[in-house]
Order: structure tokens, then sequence, then C-alpha cells
């Protein structure tokens, strides 16, 4: 007995080296002491003995002698990492190379620095960027209508686009000295989630050329001439620009695009100059009818050598005014009655000089690095913004709606099955509003975040799917029935939308969260490949030796931070001290560790073969967003100053996203390719097995109860949405009556105490409020209040009807 707890001490001692990262000679010289010291006071055998110095001897001595391990360890294990790791093609390396990475590295190295995270500094607006929202923005959202703009018009009212260019909506991005905004990624996200809040059409319609678009890619890249010419026009709207990169051939394969561009001589402005002869047919180009000025990205060929050597010069992105001859653009989709202006463009051997390439001739070739480049900070932006606009507008009208409407003479938010339904879109909410913040704040801090980007993009999108599909279940029949009293209904049917573009989800969850995060944001993954790829093989080894061994001691670290935290759920962890969520950082910090090594082990396992399990590359991806998301979450609550009122969201986001993170690990293990070591992977860990529960019934309804209650929680969950007072207006109608019917439902309450005490004889073929009234148990003035309410409510769950010559598709309200 005496002697197999000297064992366990010798593992446990090898354990806590490793945890702690005590480096490999440190190691070696700590266990040799304890080795010794067990041979001279344990009563342990002789022979077992001998086996364990014979183990740590064959181990230690020569891993610490450099000459030996290089050639024998090192060497061999480097020949076999150039035949293991994925290959990679020239646009998968222009993607990795794209980008920074920021806080998702700190979740990759499985011992997260907390206090880093708390030092990222809350986003805020500038007064200027305030009084933009204050003005503007609230102003535009007050001049347009869902329902005209997708049935009467098919498009925003003229007035709208107006205001729209006078007011530089379309120049958030652009400089100030180019005549734009410069407003910030904070700003940007603030401005495309109010007006999505609004209207999903109106959101898009700005977002666009505020995300990946000629803007954008002439701040980055474009000759000093195009930016002075250019820059100053978009931000007024003098210019409407597009940007077309999706073909029929090409969608998610963006570098498959058929679209070319043949270098040659041509007339231009009556001159005989080298330019490109380009052929194209695009879709999908959101603002492309009615567009002045169109970005276009094609691949280039120059078969008569007249810029170059090569024949194939690489994707190259240009801006040709719509005007030019042979452009074909106009023409419109419908994309699932959605009025923002979408459509195809195209030309046959339009020819066009090299000073339309974005950047000029030095840049031919280079635009898929351009994009790569580009695409982080709008993808940052532009959808985790409008889907997070969506869930605030089905927050508020949503939970205003549960309280409005009774059944069985109650509120239908006191029942627990629409109590369930309130709390995913509450907790959704306030999950999606904190990666928002905390993504758009990474982009102000100059952070380029190419993976973190496609997490927020995905899982931000897929929330807002779900918070819509629960807010139209509260709704029932209110939210089936199209027309002008229906708030919900064109969100709806938009959502598919949003899951498809820039990246479509099933595309980004299975191939690019963890695919391009398993090597970019990987401490040595990337590192070692270069070191693979030096054309300085002794020098490559050199660098690779010593990753190699670095490797090692950081995969067994987070081995053994997996394995100790998960028995002592965490609290070996450096963690925040806040009482309320002290407990979730644990778990992180255990979850983080355990990540961390089943990302190091499947990639070890798989390799190149990773590319090709998508659903093990999914979970991993789920479980690295799972880990971000909570973060965000726990930032959020900090940058709030930890109301107490908001601890209820915050409970039901953390929790639900700590168990998701549970049960992806448990898929990976139950699918791991090589079952024995999955079972081994298990007792690391899950050491004393799964126990993370999702939110309990109790928080649920605590949430369900924020969103029906006016308050200050409900309040900060909703901050930055549109909110009008109106009661002319279809959600301000909401909102004006919510406020009515719990005064209402006070006074009604007291009538009803008043029957059952008897001091009130009610007959129920009468008006109660009359007879109370008469009786003396309200004054006018409440009488008036509880009418008005009965009035307002009634007019709440309304729903549209219409004729049947308004049902006529030639005159009635389809008729675009």
């Amino acid at each position: 007995m005496v002697t197999l707890l000297w064992l366990i001490g010798l593992f446990f001692c090898i354990t806590a080296l490793a945890y702690v990262r005590a480096g490999l000679l440190n190691s070696c010289i700590a266990v040799a002491v304890y080795l010794l010291a067990m041979t001279v006071l344990s009563p342990a055998h002789w022979f077992l003995m001998l086996i364990l110095w014979v183990i740590f001897l064959g181990i230690a001595i020569p891993f610490n002698l450099g000459d030996w391990r290089r050639a024998n360890i090192s060497k061999p294990t480097f020949q076999w990492f150039k035949k293991v790791l994925p290959p990679i093609s020239d646009t998968e390396q222009e993607a990795l190379d794209a980008g920074t990475v920021w806080w998702d590295g700190e979740l990759f190295s499985g011992r997260p620095d907390w206090n880093k995270l708390h030092s990222f500094p809350k986003p805020v607006l500038t007064e200027e960027e305030q009084a933009f929202l204050d003005g503007p923005v609230e102003e535009l959202c007050r001049m347009t209508n869902e329902w005209e703009i997708t049935t009467t018009y098919q498009n925003l009212p003229q007035p709208a686009w107006e205001f729209i260019k006078n007011n530089g909506f379309f120049g958030l991005i652009i400089p100030k000295e180019h005549g734009g905004k410069g407003f910030s990624a904070f700003a940007h996200s603030q401005i495309v989630m109010k007006l999505a809040s609004r209207s999903g059409d109106l959101g898009s319609t700005v977002m666009v050329p505020n995300s990946l678009g000629p803007a954008e890619l002439l701040m980055q890249y474009g000759t000093d001439e195009q930016k002075n010419h250019y820059l100053p026009r978009l931000a007024t709207g003098q210019e409407i620009p597009c940007f077309a990169l999706t073909s029929a051939e090409a969608g998610s394969d963006a570098g498959a695009m058929p679209d070319k561009g043949i270098v040659c001589k041509g007339q231009w402005q009556g001159e005989e100059v080298t330019g490109l002869r380009v052929t194209w047919a695009k879709r999908y180009i959101t603002l492309g009818p009615m567009a002045t000025l169109l970005g276009l990205a094609f691949k280039v060929y120059d078969p008569d050598h007249l810029v170059g050597e090569e024949d194939e010069r690489g994707i190259s992105l240009a801006l040709i005014p719509t005007e030019t001859p042979g452009v074909e653009i106009g023409r419109r989709h419908f994309p699932l009655n959605a009025a923002f202006m979408n459509g195809p463009n195209s030309g046959t051997d339009v020819f066009i000089p090299m000073e339309y390439l974005i950047g000029g001739q030095d840049m031919l070739g280079q635009g898929w690095v351009m994009l790569m480049n580009c695409l982080s900070v709008g993808r940052s932006i532009s959808l985790p913004a409008g889907s997070t606009g969506a869930a605030k507008m089905a927050s508020m009208t949503t939970g205003a709606y549960a309280r409005i409407r009774k059944q069985f003479g109650l509120p239908i938010g006191e029942f627990e099955g629409i109590q369930e339904a309130l709390a995913r879109i509450g907790g959704n909410t306030y999950v999606m509003d904190a990666a928002r913040r905390m993504t758009a704040g990474a982009v102000d801090l100059g952070e380029k975040p190419s993976v973190l980007s496609a997490v927020v993009k995905y899982h931000l999108t897929e929330r807002m799917r779900q918070c819509l599909n629960d807010a139209m279940d509260v709704h029932g029949g209110k939210g089936i029935c199209m027309g002008p009293k229906n708030y919900l209904g064109r969100g709806y049917q938009a959502i598919p939308i949003s899951i498809t573009v820039e990246g479509a989800n099933i595309l980004t969850r299975n191939m690019m969260i963890f695919g391009q995060g398993a090597i970019r944001c990987h401490p040595f993954v990337l590192k070692e490949m270069m070191a693979t790829q030096d054309k300085d093989e002794n020098n490559g080894l050199d660098q690779f030796d010593k990753l190699l061994f670095e490797h090692i001691g950081f995969a067994l670290s987070n081995a053994a931070g997996s394995f100790l935290l998960g028995l002592t759920a965490g609290h070996l962890a450096k963690t925040p001290s806040h009482p309320e969520t002290k407990g979730y950082y644990r778990q992180l910090s255990r979850l983080s560790a355990a990540f961390s090594t089943l990302a190091d082990t499947t990639m070890l396992m798989l390799g190149g073969e990773l590319k090709r399990r998508e659903r093990l590359s999914a979970r991993l991806g789920d479980v690295l967003s799972n880990l971000y998301l909570a973060s965000a979450t726990l930032k959020h609550f900090q940058d709030q100053g930890c109301p107490e009122e908001d601890l209820a969201f915050l409970r039901w986001g953390v929790e639900d996203l700590l168990a998701n993170t549970e049960q992806a690990m448990h898929e990976i293990l139950l699918n791991f390719p090589n079952r024995a070591l999955g079972m081994l992977l298990r007792v690391v860990v899950f050491p004393l097995g799964r126990h993370l529960a999702p939110p309990s019934d109790a928080t649920g309804a605590e949430v369900a109860r924020r969103l029906m209650t006016p308050g200050a929680a409900r309040d900060r969950l909703l901050d930055g949405c549109y909110r009008s007072n109106d009661p002319e207006d279809v959600t301000g109608l909401v909102n004006t009556t919510l406020e009515k019917v719990i005064a209402g439902d006070v006074l009604e309450a007291r009538l009803h105490k008043a029957v059952k005490s008897g001091d009130l004889a009610y007959d129920r073929d009468a008006d109660m409020v009359t007879v109370a009234l008469a009786a003396d148990i309200i004054t006018p003035l409440e009488a008036e209040q509880m009418r008005g309410a009965d009035t307002a409510r009634r007019a709440v769950i309304a729903v549209d009807d219409f004729s049947q010559e308004e049902m006529d598709p030639q005159h009635g309200m389809t008729h675009p």
C-alpha cells in the first residue's frame, strides 16, 4: 500500500511539473530527486525501482543531449512532419498570412490570461459618433417602414436614399480627409445594428459599402490618384459602389472563378495603351442594380507576356465605372422577398486600362491577398451587427408581446413553454451583443481577427436564426399574417440570407473556423511548418528542434492541466475573484486546456487528413467558438459594471456555452478515429466525468421576466436597438402598450380583489370598469387608464386582412 502511494505521488509529481511548465532539465532534476527519495525511503521492491530508473534515464539522458536528440529524434520527426502536415494551396497560404491572432491565441494556449482579457478597453463612442446615432441614424429609422420598403416600393423610398447620401452613410469608414466620417469600428457596428433592428433591407444597404468593397480596398491598396478621385465621391454617395466576387461556378470556392482578363493592347481615349480585355458573369451582388462603380475580381492571363514572363498572373481587382461600354448591369435578384438591391452583372471582352486596377499595375495578381486582408475586418462588423440588431428587435417585441398577450386569463409569458423560448431569445441576445462589442473593439485596437471574424459570422447569424424562430413561435398567428402590423415576418423570411452570405455557414463551421484556426492560432504549428520549408535544411532543423520540444512541453502541460483542473473543478487556475463569475472562469480555464490537448492530439493523429474530417474539425471549431463567446460574455458583464440585475442573462449565456462546449468535446471523443486513444483522452479531459448542465429552468424564467418587465436590465440588453415610442409606429405601439398594460393589470387586480371580497357586485354581461367606477372602486382617471390599456392591447394583437382586390397581383399590394 505504501509503495502504491509512492507511485501515485510520482505520477502527480510528474503531472504537476508538466502543469507548471518547469522545463525539461528542471523536471528531470525534480524527478531524479523524487526517485532517489523513493529508493531510499520507500519499501518498494528493488526490481520495481530498477525499472523506474531505467525508464527515467532512458528518457532524461538522450533528451538532454542536444546533438544526439537533434540527430536521432528531431531529424526523423522533421522528415515525417513534412509528409504528415496538410498540404496548403496558394490561396490557403494567403488566407493564413492574412489577419492577426488575438484572444483566440490565448484560448489555443490552454492557459488564457484573464487579466489580459480585462485589460482590453471597453468600446466607447466619441461625442460625434453618439450624435450621429442620436441624430441621422434615429431619423433614418423613423422615416422608413419595413412593409412599405418590401411591398410598396420593393426598394428604399427615394427620400431615404437621398437622406443616406446627404448624411454620409456610405462613408462611415472613409477618413475625414477624404470627406468621410472616419468612424471607429465600434461606431460602425452600432450604426448597422440600429438600422438592422428597424429594417434588414435598410441595414444591408448601408452595411455593404462600408464592408468589403471599393472603399475599404482603395483605402488599403489604392493609388493616391484613385483615393483622391473616388473616396470623396463614395463618401457623399455621388458614386454608388458594389463589389462583384461570386460567380455561378465559384461561390464558396472563390478561387475557382472563371472570370478572366487578358492582358492586351487596346484603344483608350484615343491612344493605344496596355490594358485588359475582361469577360465575367457575376451574381448575388448587393447594390449592383443601381451601382455606378463596379469593383470586380477576375483572373489575369498574359499569354503575350506584355507585362511579365508568367502566363497566369492570378486574381486581380479592378474598379470599373458601370457606364463603361460592354458592362451589363441593372437586373435584380429577388432574395426571399427582401428589397435591398441585389443582382447579376456581366461583360464580354470589355477593355479597361491598367489604371483601373486597384493599386494600379503594381497590384496585378495580388487580388486574393487584398481580399483576405480586408475580409476579416468587414466580416467582424457587418453581419454580427446586423444579426444582433435583429435579435434585439426580437427581444424587445417578443418580451413585450408575451406580457401584453393573454390566454386563460394570464399573460402568455407566465407559461413555462413561452418562458423557455423567451429565455433563449434573451440569453442569446446577451451573448451576441457581448461578442459583437468585443470583436469590434478588437478591430479598433488594430487587429484583423481572421479566425474570430469567422466565429462571430457563423455563431451570431445562427443565434439570430434561433431568436427569430423563437420569436415567431411566441407570436403565433400574429407573426404569420403579413401586413403593416407584422414586425417579424420579413426578418423571418430573410434569415437564410445572412446564413448564406460572406461564407456559407456550413462551409464556415466545417472548414474555416478550426481549419484556419488550428494553424493560425496555435503557438507552434505554423512556426514548425515554416521551419520545414526553410531552404537551408540545417537551419530549419535547428529551429524545428527547439520548436518541437517546446511544443512537446506545451502539449504535456495542457494535458496535465486538463486532468488536474478536471479533478479540482478548475480551482488550480488563476481567475478573477468576482463571486458570481469566478466559477465560470475556472471552467473556461479547464476547458481551454482540454481543447488544446484535443486539438494537438487530433492534428498529430490526422495531419493532412484533418481537412477531410470536416465533422471533427467542425466540433473542434465549436469548442473554440464557445470559449470565445463565453469570454466575451464575461468581459461584457465586467464592462457593464457587474450589475446584479443582469446576472440572469450572464448565467444563461455562459452556462449554455459551457454545456455546449462539453457536449462538443464528448462528441469529438465519441467519434475519435483511434478508439483506444479516444478512451485515454476521455480520462484526461473528463477525469470525473461530464457535469456541466445547461441553464436551469429558474434561470430561464428569470431571463423571461427581465424581457417582459421594463427596467435597467432590459434597457441595457436593448441598448442600441431602435426603440420607437410613437403609437402610430408598428413597434412603437408595442413599446408604449407594455407600460399601459402593466399599469392596467395593477388596477384590474384591484377590481378582482374587490369582487372576491364582495365589495364589487359584478355581472359578467356588464363592463367591469364602468361598474367599478360607479362604485367608487376606481377613479375616472384610473378607468381611462384601464380602457386605454385594453384598446392598446387589442391593437397590438390585431393582424392584417385585405380585400380580394388588394390581393390581386396585377393591381394590389404585391405588385412591385
